[in-house]
């Protein structure tokens, strides 16, 4: 059974709240554009590892 890109979403933003956590709005802002097509799973990747990745 294949599950829809918006239901993959909804599951992962609910594990997070599950910890009392809230998405950052930029988080949230990437997820609707790979809804949209505007970026790959692989760019949103990329965005985030540039962000909080640690430098050496």
């Amino acid at each position: 059974m294949l599950v829809s890109t918006d239901k993959k979403w909804d599951y992962a933003l609910g594990m997070i709240k599950v910890d009392g956590l809230e998405p950052s709005p930029e988080f949230k802002k990437l997820i609707e554009k790979e809804s949209r097509g505007e970026m790959t799973t692989e760019d949103m990747r990329k965005v985030l590892d540039k962000k909080y990745k640690m430098k050496e």
